[in-house]
């Protein structure tokens, strides 16, 4: 991943010699030599990441480059810290730290020095410069899409499947419980099966409970039944196995059921006899099972009559899949012979397997439709195949991976730190990215943007799963398949990223099972991050007390959804010492009651996330003085007040959550100090108060440019009336993207809800409160209609509406999500009247 840590290296040492020249402390003309060698050999690194696959000499090269360019990236972090921006020496440098500097400048000149001589010793390897390279000039630059295009819910060719286990499934009698298996090889679509199966509006109907549980290949007992339990809401962490089953059997006691174990590895199914016999019976229970292995769906009960076995995808079905993937921009119309041609021997190779033809489809949407770039890839696919042993799958993820972006490989490799069937915050993801550099910011694009593009990057590729739709077509969770897993676990191993050479790796999961030894000799490490499941709660052990504030060198430390077995406030004592850090997670940590003082010495901090920290009462002033700081999330901490005075100083921001303005004799930050934050593209803005904003500071949010998304939620507003006339003057700025109104206290939609004043919205929320009708300004006239493509209305049960009214002023709708709003009527959502639903149109109706 060479590539990868040159990218980000180059990025760094660009932006300091061209917009920080002065806090190079004499070493700017060896930052200029290394600069040159490195951007001289990243065009021979396509091929060279290729080719060391099958070269140890060259591949031992290429890590010995790696390890240097880290150096380089670590002086030039040291360097800006001993300066300021002036080239003045720090408040508190000490002389005592002249020695270690003349030193730095040593190591720098050997670094140098041997970085040329791989330079130079390069083109023995390689040979001539391949005609792959020229083709890939751009890929540093903008992605060829920065938003999810292609539609993961569609299912192709699996139509039988999914009948004939909905057959079985509606003939469940009441003497037992039916047990079903689908067994397959990897990469056949067994899960996709099954989630089709669980996830019709039949199949909900008619079982009371469904509950899905992902089965590792390592796990316990324990984990299955609080699996199962957290399906069922209860997310009690106590109780010995007797006591989980039994709460189980209760939950489920005279109610139809359906549990889906997925990916079942084990022969021994022990474990499963047991939670079976405390399973309730004779209500119409029923358990699907997914597994590669005939055997384990035999011992876990099922019988030969109800074991389905998926075939592969015939051709026409496998090309139609491919279609929908790498033409998604036509909706998945080939548009050219030529690139027919080439994609359907493309797809031969695929051998009607859904993963491995996805894979290729996402890449092919990603790359120019010229057919002598799908040329060149299918010949290239063609070579892994000879590589793999025919394993189409395999051979079609190294591909993709292969024709990565480099930034977009640094941004894969990430997953690697996750459990397996780990449901994976987007959140935790891109703040991750852009702490670390990984996320390539050009052309004036905010990195906040830029980083939400590599993720769609990396969907769009079909080389992450969609786990959790939002209504606005962002994706809020995802997960890896098991087999991608498998490749970027085996890459991140090789090159150092993660994995089990703990002396080596850069990167490193925070799990409830992590050992003192594992956090001891990692010294290299840049990223430490939390990575429970979803519903577990990380309890970081005492042994590991503050070993993190060892790392030096670390950029991102994320301690998120964790109880501490020790002193929270001793646990962050000496936060202070990672002076490098710029991304500071701590979201829903217990028991936080303030921010450790330490942190006022983290001047790189880019991001600082407090979110859901209900126990924290106040942040201090020093928070105001991050001027890097470009997210500020503190959304649901409901024991914080306000923000300290002094939010206009942070110019840079870029996400702001959770903020409360001060009153007028609070002491904080005022709603006007908004004005200053140019760079402001995310707001959610909480109110209970009217006098927390004054009349003279309504128009704050008219000036900011930038601002795509706006949140208004109201809380306690027992002077309604005066909140509501205090909302009228606010009006957002006519650029915003998306709008999101919470426990709005008015009957009436405000004025400025309309299609004239805010002609570029796109997605349209409203939650909770009072709202009885919408103001007539919203219906806008003949002129001006809504441009909305996603409407969210949800448990607003005064609200009147008529889909025909909707329909009539947005015509461009395309998803509506209701429910819990008993008079919205005639919407094509069954059950909307009483429960509710998402009304999903296709685009091409």
């Amino acid at each position: 991943m060479v590539d990868a840590v040159v990218s980000v290296c180059l990025e760094r040492l660009f932006k300091v010699l061209v917009k920080e020249g002065n806090v190079l402390l004499g070493y700017r003309d060896q930052f200029q030599k290394v600069q040159t060698d490195l951007q001289y050999m990243k065009s021979f690194f396509k091929d060279a990441e290729r080719l060391k696959r099958k070269d140890e000499v060259l591949k031992c090269t290429l890590a010995d480059l790696r390890e240097l360019v880290y150096e380089v990236e670590d002086i030039l972090a040291e360097c800006q810290l001993l300066s300021d921006s002036s080239g003045k020496l720090l408040h508190g440098f000490s002389p005592i730290k002249v020695p270690s500097k003349y030193q730095m400048g040593k190591r720098l000149g050997e670094i140098s020095e041997k970085i040329t001589s791989i330079r130079n010793n390069i083109l023995t390897f390689l040979g001539p410069l391949s005609q792959s390279i020229h083709g890939n000039a751009q890929e540093d630059g903008p992605p060829r899409w920065s938003s999810p295009i292609y539609d993961h819910t569609q299912v192709v060719g699996l139509e039988g499947d999914t009948k004939k286990l909905k057959d079985w499934l509606f003939q469940v009698d009441n003497s037992g419980i039916l047990s079903i298996g689908v067994v397959g090889m990897g990469g056949l679509g067994k899960t996709t099966v099954a989630q089709t199966v669980f996830n019709e509006k039949e199949v909900e109907l008619h079982f009371e409970k469904r509950i899905w549980v992902s089965v590792s290949q390592k796990f316990s007992e324990d984990q299955i039944m609080r699996s199962i339990l957290r399906n069922l809401g209860d997310v009690n962490v106590g109780d010995d196995r007797g006591d989980l089953l039994k709460r189980i059997n209760q939950y489920l006691l005279g109610k139809r059921f359906l549990i889906v174990l997925d990916d079942v590895w084990s022969e021994d199914t022990s474990w499963w006899t047991r939670i079976f016999a405390g399973l309730p019976k004779g209500i119409g229970g029923c358990i699907i099972v997914t597994t590669r292995i005939e055997n384990v769906a035999r011992k876990m009960g099922v019988q030969e009559a109800r074991i389905h076995q998926p075939k592969v995808l015939s051709e026409g079905h496998s090309w139609s899949l491919f279609c929908n993937v790498a033409f998604a921009e036509h909706y998945g119309t080939c548009t050219s012979t030529e690139l027919e041609c080439v994609g359907k021997e493309i797809v031969s190779k695929c051998k009607g397997l859904p993963l491995a033809i996805k894979a290729v489809g996402g890449m092919m949407l990603c790359k120019p439709p010229y057919y002598r770039e799908w040329r060149r890839i299918a010949d290239h696919f063609r070579e892994e195949l000879t590589d793999l042993e025919d394993n189409s799958v395999m051979a079609s993820l190294q591909c993709s991976y292969d024709e990565l972006p480099s930034y977009l490989k640094s941004c894969l490799l990430s997953l690697s730190i996750y459990p397996e069937d780990c449901e994976i915050s987007k959140d935790q993801l891109v703040r991750w990215w852009i702490g670390e550099g990984f996320v390539p910011v050009r052309n004036g694009r905010l990195a906040t943007e830029a980083s939400e593009d590599c993720f769609s990057g990396l969907t769009n590729r079909c080389l992450v799963e969609v786990v959790e739709w939002e209504y606005n077509g962002k994706i809020s969770t995802c997960k890896v398949h098991d087999m991608v897993r498998d490749l970027v676990i085996q890459i991140a191993n090789d090159e150092s990223f993660s994995g089990l050479s703990a002396a080596h790796r850069r990167h490193l999961g925070l799990t409830t099972d992590i050992k003192e030894k594992e956090m001891v000799t990692s010294k290299k490490l840049r990223a430490l991050i939390s990575t429970s499941k979803s519903g577990e709660v990380n309890k970081i052990a005492s042994c590991v007390g503050s070993k993190f504030c060892d790392f030096k060198y670390l950029r991102v430390l994320d301690l998120s959804k964790s109880i501490f077995g020790v002193s929270l406030a001793s646990l962050l004592d000496k936060i202070g010492n990672l002076k490098h850090l710029t991304c500071f997670n701590l979201n829903n940590t217990h028991p936080l009651t303030q921010v450790p003082l330490t942190l006022e010495k983290l001047h790189n901090l880019q991001i600082l996330d407090l979110s859901y920290c209900q126990s924290l009462r106040s942040l201090p002033p020093f928070v105001m003085t991050f001027e890097n700081l470009l997210v500020l999330d503190v959304s649901h901490c409901g024991s914080l007040e306000f923000l300290p005075r002094g939010l206009e100083k942070l110019s840079n921001l870029q996400v702001l959550l959770g903020f409360k303005p001060a009153k007028v004799e609070g002491g904080g930050s005022r709603f006007s100090e908004l004005r200053s934050l140019s760079q402001l593209r995310i707001l959610e803005l909480q109110l209970t108060r009217a006098d927390e904003i004054d009349d003279g500071e309504t128009d704050a949010l008219n000036g900011l440019k930038e601002m795509q998304i706006l949140t208004i939620s109201c809380f306690n507003s027992f002077e309604s009336d005066k909140v509501i006339s205090k909302l009228e003057k606010i009006c957002p700025p006519m650029q915003l993207h998306e709008l999101s109104l919470k426990l709005y206290p008015g009957k009436i939609s405000p004025r400025w809800l309309n299609p004239a004043s805010l002609p570029m919205l796109r997605y349209l929320s409203m939650c909770g409160g009072n709202l009885a009708q919408l103001n007539k300004s919203f219906w806008g006239n003949d002129e001006t209609t809504w441009k909305i493509k996603g409407l969210k209305l949800d448990s607003l049960s005064h609200l009147n509406l008529k889909w025909e009214m909707i329909q009539r002023v947005m015509p461009s709708l395309s998803t509506v999500h209701a429910c819990w709003s008993p008079e919205l009527t005639s919407f094509p959502i069954e059950g909307v009247g009483f429960r509710g639903g998402v009304w999903k149109q296709d685009r091409n109706s």
